[in-house]
């Protein structure tokens, strides 16, 4: 029986880089890869159109379609993208913006209100700092040019929220730099950082604070997933069990790589002591699929998405995602 030929898009990672090259193919499956540089491109092609059968989605975004019973996919517990969030909130300093309460009712651009990366930082001020959200003003555009990031879905908020969108010809880096933003936040930095003296990280020290929030919480914030095209899936349900396992092992192999110290793979010129730092705090895989092991880091996303309006049904995890079989997955690498 020939193989099925899925067309499969996602971001240019080391974890999926063997599924790239060949070197690990899922059972029963033909993958027909694409890789695409900006994420919002790909969500809203994915949204748009049947271009592709499985694809890198927004967590959030799933999460919302799911919660509504509108969405056309289904999940595999496969986390493509995982980041902090601490060292991507900035402000510019003539705000009077010191410390993170100095947010209420300021001006903040945000690509999307809805993304995922946005739901971690506001839920971050509110659970660590007890910075009230409420009285500010969001404005969403793209952060380095003018005009709206991407063309994703919108979604009526339950919670009553002020929303603006940028109809300038700057982009959000700009009018932060001119003092129209007090701050910014999301899964992108302000393209002027680093140029501009009065744009500053709310968190100077954000490695520490980020350290720190993952020792008391033991949650790594999840920015995407693998979705399936729920027809697909429907007509195909063994294909979830394949390609999960073929993720795993495809991460097996970019943690292997990783981890050999004879010629390093990364320009990074620390990089093992980096690794040999990240195996002390967060163990031998610091990059874990599955349900069991994320339910704490899923469950909070959903309680944050609930907050802020963004759904007022929480749905299962059975709903989000297929199940997949997760045991007997890959035993980690170490150095050699």
């Amino acid at each position: 029986m020939p193989n099925l030929n899925l067309r499969f898009a996602c971001g240019s990672y080391d974890r999926i880089e063997a599924l790239k090259d060949g070197s690990v193919r899922p059972d029963g499956i033909d993958l027909d890869m694409a890789v695409f540089d900006d994420p919002r491109a790909l969500f809203d092609r994915m949204t748009a159109s049947d271009e592709f059968d499985v694809a890198e989605m927004s967590s959030a975004e799933h999460i919302a379609l799911t919660s509504t019973r509108s969405s056309p996919f289904i999940a595999l517990p496969v986390f493509t993208s995982r980041v902090f969030r601490h060292s991507f909130i900035c402000y510019n300093a003539a705000s009077g913006i010191r410390e993170p309460k100095d947010l209420e009712g300021k001006r903040i651009g945000v690509p999307l209100y809805s993304m995922s990366a946005a739901i971690w930082c506001r839920g971050l001020l509110r659970d660590d700092y007890g910075v009230d959200l409420a009285g500010v003003t969001w404005v969403e555009g793209s952060m380095d040019r003018a005009g709206t990031h991407g063309a994703p879905r919108r979604h009526s908020l339950a919670v009553p929220t002020r929303i603006e969108t940028n109809s300038s010809s700057h982009s959000l880096s700009e009018l932060l730099a001119s003092g129209e933003l007090d701050a910014t936040l999301g899964a992108l930095m302000p393209s002027n950082f680093g140029a501009d003296a009065n744009i500053r990280r709310l968190f100077q020290n954000y490695r520490g604070a980020e350290r720190d929030y993952y020792v008391r919480t033991g949650i790594h914030p999840i920015m995407h997933l693998i979705v399936v095209r729920r027809r697909v899936f429907e007509t195909n349900p063994w294909i979830a069990a394949s390609l999960y396992k073929a993720f795993e092992r495809a991460k097996y192999l970019a943690l292997q790589r990783m981890f050999f110290t004879g010629a390093p793979k990364s320009m990074l010129p620390f990089l093992h002591a980096e690794v040999e730092e990240t195996q002390s705090l967060f163990g031998p895989d610091p990059w874990p699929d599955g349900i069991e092991a994320n339910r704490k880091t899923l469950d909070k996303l959903v309680e944050y998405m609930r907050a802020d309006g963004l759904i007022t049904r929480i749905p299962g995890l059975n709903e989000i995602f297929a199940e997949v079989g997760e045991a007997g997955t890959e035993s980690q690498p170490s150095f050699s």
